[in-house]
């Protein structure tokens, strides 16, 4: 399916339509926040319910930074589910596209949050029901642009979602992916959809990751569960590997900043320095922030800065989107960092 110049499709209703994960996160942070089992217990120093899933988070950012934005997803008809719909409703995401299913609860994680790391447990409830085919054509043909969250929450979305890809161009929308982590650490999945998408927009782990799939049968993704560190130089690599495949790759490297190959050339930009509380969804706010410059007609440097200054700002709170900048803040800190 030949791809198309986001450039092309500025005269829609909609700058951009997530699809995928909306739910609450539970985020305990300060004290001790490792469990410790035998019964025993601990006490942490706060808890916040806020809107989480990584769709949720992106689609809440990129309407903070004025972009049109609307979400497909599936939520339960409960307490959980009404207040996600809620939160969603109240930061100006649209959700007339997301579903509330009575027999299945809505999803929810409880997130143990370090100020620069997290662990985090999920019920996949709802997310298991989610599929390519709750996403309309007629608001396929409605969007600039859809951005794919989280395929592995949702293993429905996950088989369908080279063919969601395919429907996305054949309406004349641009694409983008975040696969997020794999929990079974198999990868494989999302293959066909690599090389469809016109954007990728992986973690450091994740791109390792999904360079090894890339590269093929030969280069297994590691027998460990475990999303150990990985070096900017390794991240750049990876990078370069999936982007010869054809999509752009953002790679967000935390503390590092950003990495992006485009045809061949690499663009790096630092990371702006905050006080950080939680760096729940993070990534997910840089997204919003990268595709804010990208839709707009950006360069990418610019675009990347906006990413890194979206997803920095995002700690100062607990949660992730307490603490999402508006477009004057973003950019204002973006400028800083590529000054």
């Amino acid at each position: 399916m030949t791809k198309v110049n986001s450039s092309d499709t500025t005269e829609r209703e909609l700058d951009l339509l997530v699809v995928g994960d909306a739910n609450p996160d539970l985020i305990l942070y300060g004290g001790e926040i490792e469990p410790a089992f035998g019964q025993r217990e601990r006490i942490v120093g706060e808890a916040a319910l806020v809107l989480g899933g990584s769709g949720s988070i992106t689609a809440a950012g990129a309407a903070r930074l004025g972009l049109r934005t609307a979400i497909v997803s599936c939520v339960g008809d409960d307490t959980f589910g009404r207040f996600t719909l809620d939160q969603l409703a109240a930061r100006g995401v649209g959700t007339g596209a997301v579903r509330v299913l009575d027999e299945l609860p809505t999803a929810v994680s409880v997130a143990l949050a370090r100020p620069h790391d997290r662990a985090v447990l999920t019920a996949l409830g709802t997310l298991g029901a989610m599929s390519e085919c709750a996403v309309p054509d007629t608001l396929l043909h409605r969007t600039r642009h859809v951005h794919i969250a989280s395929p592995f929450l949702q293993p429905q979305l996950g088989d369908g979602l080279a063919a969601l890809v395919n429907r996305a161009h054949a309406a004349g929308a641009t694409v983008s992916l975040d696969t997020g982590w794999d929990p079974e650490d198999r990868w494989a999945s999302v293959a066909e959809a690599l090389s469809l998408v016109d954007l990728l927009l992986p973690n450091a782990q994740e791109s390792v990751r999904l360079a090894r799939v890339v590269d093929g049968p030969g280069s297994a993704s590691p027998s460990s569960g475990s999303a150990g560190p990985v070096t900017p130089d390794e991240s750049r690599e990876a990078a370069l590997r999936l982007a010869a495949g054809g999509p752009l790759v953002a790679v967000k490297l935390g503390a590092h900043g950003a990495v992006a190959v485009r045809d061949g050339v690499v663009v790096h930009v630092d990371a702006p320095k905050v006080h950080t509380v939680d760096a729940t969804g993070a990534g997910d706010s840089f997204d919003a922030g990268f595709l804010l410059g990208w839709l707009g007609g950006a360069d990418l440097a610019h675009s990347l800065a906006l990413g890194c200054a979206c997803g920095a700002l995002s700690t100062r709170s607990a949660g992730g989107t307490a603490g999402q900048p508006t477009r004057g803040e973003a950019e204002k800190m973006a400028g800083a960092v590529t000054a």
